[in-house]
């Protein structure tokens, strides 16, 4: 069977079988994770990455290729999870823009769209590691735009793909030595090759996939969900008189340039601000082509949509009169009524690709005069109840609920931001995992953002602390990157299967003691390897020992651990908190 171009039908059955493909084997690519943790989530973040693709796909089925590839771009942009899920969202990124006036594709067109997403994704990446998702999509871009110089055929070309991405799979242990220590291959390529196959197998066979609703995972329980925010912490509010509010009509709308029927005049997005400050403020504005989202709180909401619907045609309307709410609110304060979340999060069933795009409106709305209210919002990741209330507890304004699995995608992160009624807002990620996906949530949001790459809680809890509203952001952001580099972090949890890694043996069940991203000791006993990974901890010195105690941990097990702690290192001040955390009966930070 042969193919000489394939258009947006064609892909989509591509991309449907792809995520098919990849949402079979999520387990085994899990299972490749380097560290034998019981948390590790590579396949679950590529898949909800991609079934958030698949699902703007299917609400926006176009037989058009360039609009094919745009709707899974889109939507797997918003649904990245995990460095593994931004990379792929980019790696298709880059497709979509290379396809985007075409209606079908011959095979050299697909090769340069896929080096073009190859191109897309290493920029994204600061410091890209060569043994990774990356590479295998490099080799096979690269093997495709010297393969279609000498076939027509579509069907051959993608097969071509496959299979050298699969060879560079194999080669991974090649480049990254742990991969190799550990015998495995890299996970996020694995991931790729599982997406690749699934094109392969739709163009090999009839040529068109059976019709089958496709089986979305729930994400009702595995989408991160806010955490709320206490009814003490948001006593500001409060303080303001409802009569104060100025600017008293939340805003938020669509203009669809698309499907206004008539000629639409160029979208010059500084005067569309300038225009829309006369009147309001709390202004955001995002321009993806052919939808434009709009959030102001106005005076006057009646001359905004005037102003708006020159551009096109006004969709999904949300207008909210804050005085009202902020009424509502201080009546719950009175009633000590616990304060809703910040924001609610998860889905059920089937959306529409701009509701995909907008995420759920601000369950809080601001005061209007932003610059004196609130120069500064907060945004951190966590996992524990306990950890969550420490972060609020200190200037935090909302807590994503998630860390090494279930992370956040930047749909999660973008909602967050548009949430909060604050100038300049800061991410903390907590989790290296997680920083792509806030950083790709700064870039979108067009909002004043910085991401505080801090890459444990305890990095966290360290930059917090480290946070002065009264200082401007570019300070803050600088003492909150150092504190995070100044703590130590280490944690304690089981391994889920036998393996070896630096010299340390590990056998499934064993303790693990884990120093920043080091397995230092695997041991049988609990206190074992924590005093283990203690003697690691403090070899550089440290005058602080926070832990932190999961959800598993013992209370006769802390009393003979902190006991330990105290007589070996009687140097050393010890703090301990309830974390509540999963899977890690122990996080510790030294500073």
């Amino acid at each position: 069977m042969s193919k000489r171009s394939i258009n947006g039908s064609d892909f989509t059955a591509m991309a449907l079988l792809g995520a098919e493909y990849l949402e079979r084997n999520v387990d085994r690519v899990n299972s490749l994770n380097v560290f034998p943790v019981p948390d590790g989530d590579t396949g679950t973040n590529m898949n909800l990455t991609i079934v958030s693709g698949v699902r703007e796909l299917r609400n926006k089925p176009s037989a058009h290729l360039g609009k094919a590839a745009e709707a899974l771009s889109k939507g797997l942009l918003m649904g990245a999870r995990g460095n593994s899920g931004v990379i792929l969202s980019q790696l298709f990124r880059g497709f979509a823009k290379s396809l985007g006036s075409l209606e079908e594709a011959g095979t050299q067109q697909i090769a340069a769209a896929f080096q073009n997403g190859v191109d897309m994704a290493y920029k994204a990446v600061v410091k890209p590691v060569e043994g990774t998702i990356l590479t295998v999509a490099k080799e096979a871009a690269k093997h495709a735009v010297q393969y279609a110089r000498r076939t027509s055929d579509v069907v051959e070309l993608m097969t071509e793909i496959h299979a050298k991405a699969n060879e560079a799979l194999q080669r991974t242990p090649d480049l990254l030595p742990v991969l190799k220590q550990v015998g495995v291959v890299d996970s996020g390529g694995q991931g790729l090759v599982f997406i690749y196959e699934g094109f392969v197998h739709h163009l090999t066979h009839s040529g068109t996939i059976q019709e089958k609703v496709f089986a979305f995972p729930s994400e009702a329980a595995a989408r991160p969900a806010s955490v709320p925010r206490p009814a003490a912490p948001v006593s500001a509010q409060s303080r303001l008189a409802t009569e104060d509010i100025e600017f008293l009509y939340d805003m938020e709308f669509f203009i669809n340039r698309k499907i206004s029927g008539k000629a639409v005049p160029f979208f010059n997005e500084y005067a569309f601000k300038k225009a829309l400050e006369k009147d309001g403020d709390s202004i955001l504005v995002i321009a993806d082509d052919d939808i434009i989202k709009v959030h102001v709180h106005s005076r006057k909401p009646g001359d905004v949509l005037n102003l708006a619907i020159a551009y096109g045609e006004l969709t999904d309307f949300h207008i909210l009169n804050m005085r009202e709410q902020h009424r509502d609110l201080l009546e719950q304060e009175a009633a000590a009524v616990p304060f809703a979340p910040v924001a609610e999060y998860a889905l059920a069933g089937e959306i529409s690709s701009t509701e995909l795009l907008a995420g759920p409106s601000a369950q809080v709305v601001a005061p209007e005069k932003l610059h004196e209210l609130a120069p500064f919002g907060i945004v951190a990741v966590a996992l524990g109840e306990g950890i969550a209330n420490i972060f609020l507890s200190n200037e935090v304004d909302i807590v994503l609920s998630g860390g090494q699995t279930m992370n956040p995608s930047t749909e999660d992160f973008v909602n967050a931001i548009e949430s909060l009624p604050a100038e300049h807002i800061y991410l903390l990620p907590n989790n290296s995992n997680i920083i792509l996906a806030a950083e790709q949530a700064a870039e979108l949001s067009g909002r004043q953002v910085t991401v505080i790459p801090t890459k444990t809680i305890p990095q966290g809890l360290a930059a917090i602390l480290s946070f002065k509203e009264e200082e401007s952001a570019e300070r803050n952001a600088a003492w909150m990157k150092s504190a995070a580099e100044q703590v130590v972090s280490g944690q304690v949890t089981q391994a889920v299967r036998n393996t070896s890694i630096d010299g340390v043996d590990i056998q499934e069940g064993d303790y693990m003691g884990i120093k920043e991203k080091t397995i230092v000791s695997s041991k049988p006993s609990l206190l074992e390897a924590c005093q283990l990974l203690m003697a690691a901890m403090v070899e550089d010195g440290g005058e602080l020992l926070t832990v932190l105690t999961g959800e598993d941990a013992k209370e006769a097990d802390t009393k003979m651990l902190c006991e330990w702690i105290e007589e070996a290192y009687p140097d050393v001040e010890l703090e301990v908190h309830v974390g509540g955390q999963p899977l890690y009966p122990y996080l510790f930070a030294l500073e």
